[in-house]
């Protein structure tokens, strides 16, 4: 017999089971080696997040209410799925185009990347979310409640906790893989994995039961039959209007769920999946539905009367004495509720960080700082801590109306609200889509309309007569004003619930949208995401758009960039396009074309209107669409054009001269770093050679003692030593640039030649801690091992010698990535100054005193030419706090 703590511990199981397999595909896509996570099965096992307890427990349930009108929730998606592909090809396009990371985020950036449309989605979503969460925490409930009552008296108080401990177990899960990092392209390979898998177990569960009702019980397929016509649900009339109406709701939630749009659009990773989709995708739901009606007709004829119908699908096997049918029954629907809510939360968290809480907090530093908001601040663990918390919101949300609600509506009731709720969405988003003169005072005005109608006809009602509204203004509208009945808006009695509320709220939806679209007109960056969003096939970037006003340093936008994005992939995109622009080092030009670019970069993480914002802010600039104020004035065109011509020029005859400002700048520095050379070469030649002359004069005469011409030997050997050393660097150098080096590349140990470096160069001895992680050097490079040495004994020499912390420290920290391997040398000191930084690099540049730390600055120069020679190199890396190289070299081949 199954008792409460064995289904639990089932139940655990089974949740860790999830987690190995999301940690495992996490950590393999994290190595690279994730490729069989982006492949057609997947995405299409991952559109299964469709199919959630409703389906799987309340699909039997409806049939055995009202017949085949299940099929409507099966229909809707699959005539999109093959009808609308274009709709969907143009969604995920689109997606990737624009970098969207929500749904919110899609309308928000076709309507001017505005912040108030994302607000009005994310909450819409919420609101419309909120019962379909319920949903999935009533079926875990009433699942343990249908085991309670076969296996005996349960403790009341453990099952009133499952929904709570559910909802608790779900938002760690949530936590741990939705938000353990601020990805750029929002994909989470592990929740889409674990989904994938789940797909599978509530399909070979369904079936399973399915299977065992037509051949264990039904007698096979001719005794099932015979007992489908027998049965009730034969003599269904179903009414056109409810089926068209109910195909339609179903088909609009497809496109506008959250989690729908989350796996749809933004885990995404090629556009040709959609074409396995297409077919796949309705195949899975017609295995689904496959077993429905079988299952309900024999719920209904083994089962007593007034037996819970949403329940068929574990109470028959339990019923027949199954109970590991039974169990695994359970498994599919668990599957089915938990992976609807972890990827349901994880859009609603990222709709709210990035249209609430970023904006706001924005807003409340730009008040309060006189500079860009977000300076000095960590905006990365701002996100995810929004995030985090967002997630346990919702999940709260949702046990909340869960108790709230009782707990005893038909699970299809509930979620064919949520349905309705973010149907809403849809004008917008398909105007927006395919209508350039769509606004977003249109579109703001039709949320709110079609909201507020969902609101009054159907979310408030469906929390009872004696809840929320009560009995008197269901029954004779507030204040007695009968026409704003909930249930019958405008006097119209006698329809459906569920249909009122559809036709009012999309009637009023649609009306308000076109209508205020004609009466407004739309701002300049409204009309270039339009046509951005309309033409996206016709270009394969978001469109061409200048920012007015980009006075900025590249500098001040690094320090921005690896707040959102982190350090390492704030420097790859910035050192890309300073060799995109032709330009060396680390720091481009801060153009319009990178200052766009850039914003697409952020967008992927933190949504586009926040990203704009933020953008905005750094530059104080405003985004211009020349092309699109040329379409709003024809009668200008000539000129506009001739414009933007000259401008384009200007733009690179001030990049040119800059350019030249730049190598005049650099060329007078070298000059007197030259002269400043030929006079330390000849102090530091002169200084030795007067000393060694001056000592042999006196011992030459012979007068000393024995003492005394030991120390005078001393001296003039040392001096000796100091000039050698001078003269092999000089040689050193131009034995390198001559090309005629000899190199005895070996094999060995990144780590041994650190070690050797370290203890060569007596850094440690001299007070300056080195940190480094020993694990990260084991890697086998196959190069002149002790030119790399003296590489590595030259920047740890310059580390003790320049740093000027009142405790030096250096940070080594080696990286392999592919067919090379990073050694990045940080100290905490001061750093160098931006205007040096492009110098330190040539033979004569020294940028302190020459009587501070004595040499006649050759040493980087020299390792430049080294590590060009073992076909590698070295850098200076800007915005690491202190001074800070990065040495790159090739790995060993295997």
């Amino acid at each position: 017999m199954l008792t409460f703590n064995i289904l639990v511990t089932v139940a655990f199981a089974y949740v860790a089971f999830l987690f190995v397999v999301a940690f495992g595909a996490e950590r393999r896509a994290r190595r690279g080696r994730g490729g069989w996570l982006r492949t057609p099965l997947i995405y299409t096992l991952s559109l299964s997040i469709y199919c959630t307890a409703w389906t799987f427990y309340g699909a039997v349930g409806y049939a055995a209410r009202s017949g085949l009108e299940y099929l409507t929730i099966y229909l809707g998606p699959s005539l999109v799925m093959v009808g609308w592909w274009w709709v969907l090809r143009k969604l995920v396009r689109v997606g990737k185009v624009h970098r969207i990371t929500s749904i919110a985020d899609l309308l928000s950036s076709r309507y001017g990347k505005s912040t108030l449309i994302g607000v009005i989605v994310t909450l819409m979503a919420v609101a419309g979310i909120t019962p379909y969460i319920a949903l999935q925490l009533q079926s875990i409930t009433l699942s343990f409640t249908v085991f309670a009552q076969a296996g005996g008296a349960w403790p009341d108080a453990d099952l009133i906790s499952v929904g709570f401990w559910s909802a608790a177990g779900l938002a760690l899960f949530t936590i741990l893989f939705g938000t353990r990092n601020l990805d750029a392209n929002e994909r989470h390979h592990g929740i889409v994995m674990a989904i994938a898998v789940e797909a599978v177990v509530k399909l070979a569960a369904l079936l399973a039961v399915g299977a065992f009702v037509v051949w264990g019980i039904g007698g096979g397929i001719g005794g099932t039959l015979a007992r489908i016509d027998a049965s009730p649900i034969a003599q269904w009339q179903q009414p056109p209007g409810r089926w068209v109406g109910l195909t339609f709701l179903s088909a609009a939630a497809f496109l506008t769920l959250p989690r729908m749009f989350q796996v749809l659009v933004v885990e995404n990773a090629d556009e040709r999946h959609l074409a396995t989709a297409g077919w796949a995708f309705p195949l899975y739901v017609l295995l689904m539905s496959l077993f429905v009606v079988p299952i309900a007709v024999v719920g209904l004829d083994l089962l007593p009367a007034g037996a819970n119908p949403d329940m068929f699908v574990l109470t028959v096997p339990l019923a027949a004495d199954q109970p590991g049918l039974a169990m695994f029954a359970f498994l599919g629907g668990f599957s089915s509720a938990t992976s609807m809510v972890i990827v349901a939360t994880i859009a609603l968290a990222t709709m709210v960080s990035n249209h609430i809480v970023v904006p706001l907090w924005l807003r409340i530093a730009a008040h309060q700082t006189a500079g860009p908001a977000g300076e000095g601040a960590d905006l990365r663990l701002l996100v995810l801590t929004a995030r985090r918390l967002s997630i346990m919101g919702v999940l709260a949300l949702g046990y909340l109306y869960f108790r709230l609600s009782g707990g005893g509506t038909a699970l299809s009731a509930i979620g064919l609200i949520a349905f309705a709720g973010v149907a809403q969405i849809l004008p917008a988003m398909l105007g927006g889509l395919f209508w350039r003169g769509a606004t977003r005072s249109g579109a703001a005005a039709a949320l709110i309309t079609g909201f507020a109608i969902w609101l009054w006809t159907l979310f408030l009602p469906s929390f009872g007569p004696a809840a929320i509204l009560g009995a008197g203004v269901l029954e004779q509208g507030p204040l007695g004003i009968g026409w704003l009945r909930p249930q019958a808006l405008f006097g119209i009695e006698g329809i459906d619930p569920l249909l009122h509320t559809l036709f009012w709220s999309m009637l009023l939806n649609g009306a308000v949208f076109f209508g205020v679209s004609f009466l407004t007109f739309p701002a300049p960056l409204e009309r270039l995401q339009g046509a951005a969003f309309v033409n996206v096939f016709d270009s394969s970037g978001p469109g061409a758009r200048v920012w007015s006003n980009t006075d900025v340093r590249s500098e001040d936008l690094l320090v921005m960039t690896q707040r959102i994005l982190g350090p390492q992939a704030a420097q790859d995109i910035f050192r890309q396009a300073a060799a995109g622009q032709g330009k060396t080092g680390w720091l481009p030009d801060a153009t319009p074309a990178f200052v766009e670019a850039l914003e697409r970069e952020l967008a992927g993480s933190v949504g586009a209107a926040t990203a704009h914002a933020m953008v905005a802010q750094m530059t104080k600039g405003t985004a211009v669409s020349v092309e699109d104020l040329i379409r709003v004035a024809d009668e200008t065109a000539q000129i506009m054009e001739y414009s933007n011509q000259l401008q384009a020029k200007s733009e690179e005859l001030e990049r040119t001269a800059r350019a030249l400002r730049e190598a005049n700048e650099k060329m007078t520095q070298l000059s007197i770093q030259k002269d400043t050379f030929l006079s330390q070469v000849s102090h530091e030649l002169r200084t030795p050679m007067t000393s060694i002359r001056a000592f042999s004069e006196i011992l030459k005469e012979g007068t000393l003692l024995p003492a005394e011409q030991q120390h005078f030997a001393g001296i003039i050997e040392d001096e000796s030593l100091r000039l050698t050393r001078l003269l092999d660097d000089l040689l050193d150098l131009s034995v390198l640039e001559s090309g005629q080096m000899d190199l005895q590349r070996q094999p060995g140990s990144l780590a041994r030649v650190l070690d050797r470096a370290i203890a060569a160069s007596g850094v440690a001895d001299k007070g300056l801690a080195v940190a480094r992680n020993r694990q990260d050097e084991e890697v086998t490079i196959r190069t002149d091992l002790d030119r790399l040495a003296q590489v590595f004994i030259n920047l740890l020499v310059n580390a003790q010698k320049y740093c000027a912390a009142p405790r030096p420290e250096l940070r080594i920290r080696a990286r392999a990535g592919g067919a090379t391997v990073t050694v990045d040398f940080i100290d905490n000191g001061a750093g160098i100054a931006a205007e040096h930084q492009q110098v330190i690099f040539e033979k004569f540049a020294r940028l302190s005193d020459p009587g501070k730390a004595g040499g006649a600055g050759l040493g980087l120069a020299i390792c430049r030419e080294i590590m060009e020679r073992l076909g590698g190199g070295v850098a200076y890396l800007p915005g690491q706090g202190g001074a800070a190289f990065r040495v790159t070299l090739p790995v060993a081949e295997t």
